[in-house]
């Protein structure tokens, strides 16, 4: 539940629009609680991404833990980090499920060019 509401409250934040009452329903989490279960997902993710992309990602992680830092940054942090590592958490597998048969062999072919466009041709050795 902590994490809709924290990708809902970045959403209405983004938007301008008003998101205190989302705001009340977090104010007594204990975030280091939350910091230490979203460190055993971000240590993975960093490893593979390598040094730079982490490096803003474990520079939120830290201000995430600060006892100085604010319930809504808490909150803006702690969904942009679950955003970025997990993204496929945030989409239902019944959405899935309802455009994988509109996943063409044309589509395929644009998303392995443009996968070999970004990290190079992968071959399989047989």
């Amino acid at each position: 539940m902590l994490t809709i509401i924290c990708i809902t409250v970045l959403a209405y934040f983004i938007m301008g629009k008003d998101f205190s009452s989302l705001l009340e329903k977090v104010k007594n989490i204990d975030w280091r609680e939350k910091a230490d279960e979203l460190f055993k997902k971000l240590r993975p993710y960093a490893i593979k991404v390598g040094r730079a992309a982490a490096t803003p990602l474990l520079q939120f992680w830290y201000v995430l833990q600060d006892d100085n830092t604010s319930t809504l940054d808490r909150v803006l942090i702690y969904a942009a980090i679950i955003y970025t590592i997990v993204p496929m958490d945030l989409i239902p597998r019944s959405v899935y499920k309802k455009i994988k048969d509109k996943i063409t062999p044309e589509i395929m072919m644009k998303v392995e060019d443009t996968l070999n466009e970004w990290f190079g041709a992968e071959y399989e050795i047989l």
